[in-house]
C-alpha cells in the first residue's frame, strides 16, 4: 500500500504568544515579540498543508488564532513541552493518524512537514535536529509507539537515544528549512539578515 500522508498529523505545542521568546526581550518589545511569534507559528502551519494539524495550547490568544485557522486544538495540560507533545499525539491517535509529526512553532523558513510523514505506521522515528545539532525541532514518531519525550537542550540525542531503547528505526533529516529556529538574539540576526538558512 502506497504511503498516505494524509494519515500523519502534525502537533505544535505552543505556550503563548504573549510571553514568547523571553531570551529576546533585550531585543524586541513584548507586543513585536508576541508578533513574531505568532508569524512563525502560521509558517510551520502553513508547512503542514495537507496534514491533520493539532494546536496544543492552554493561552487564550493561541487558541483564538487556531480557532481562526480551522485547526484541531487540544488544552495544554500544562506539564511542559514534553506533556503538551504527548497530549497532542493521543490527539492525533484519536483522529485516526497513525504518525504524529511535533514540530516548534518557531521555525521560519519550514517548507513543508509532509515529508517526514513518509514512514507512515513504520516503526520509525524521523528526527530533525536544530541548526546547533542540540534540540529537536521535529520529532515525527508512530502514535503507537511508547516514546517518551524529552525536549530541552540535549534533547535530539536524548530523542535518538529513546528510539534505540525502544528499538525503533531511526531516521535523521538534515533539512535547512527545518533546522533552523529563532530562540536567542544570535538567531534573530540570521532572521532578519537578507541571507537563507
Amino acid at each position: 500500500m502506497p504511503d498516505d500522508p494524509g494519515r500523519a498529523g502534525v502537533v505544535i505545542p505552543i505556550r503563548s504568544f504573549v510571553a514568547a521568546k523571553a531570551r529576546l526581550a533585550e531585543h524586541l518589545p513584548e507586543t513585536r515579540r508576541a508578533e513574531l511569534a505568532c508569524e512563525l507559528a502560521t509558517r510551520v502551519v502553513a508547512a503542514a498543508a495537507g496534514l491533520d494539524v493539532i494546536v496544543v495550547t492552554g493561552a487564550p490568544e493561541v487558541q483564538e488564532w487556531a480557532a481562526g485557522l480551522g485547526v484541531d486544538l487540544v488544552d495544554d495540560p500544562g506539564q511542559g513541552l514534553d506533556g503538551a507533545a504527548d497530549a497532542g499525539r493521543t490527539r492525533a491517535a484519536t483522529l485516526g493518524c497513525v504518525r504524529a509529526i511535533v514540530a516548534h512553532g518557531d521555525l521560519p523558513y519550514a517548507e513543508s512537514l509532509v515529508p517526514l510523514a513518509r514512514d507512515v505506521s513504520r516503526p520509525v522515528v524521523a528526527l530533525v535536529p536544530c541548526h546547533r545539532d542540540d534540540g529537536t525541532n521535529v520529532c515525527s514518531i508512530p502514535v503507537d509507539a511508547s516514546f517518551r519525550f524529552s525536549y530541552g537542550p540535549g534533547s535530539f540525542r536524548r530523542h535518538a537515544a529513546e528510539a534505540r531503547r525502544l528499538g525503533l528505526g531511526l531516521r535523521v533529516v538534515r533539512r535547512a528549512d527545518l533546522a533552523f529556529d529563532v530562540d536567542v538574539p544570535a538567531d534573530l540576526e540570521r532572521l532578519t539578515s537578507p541571507a537563507v538558512p
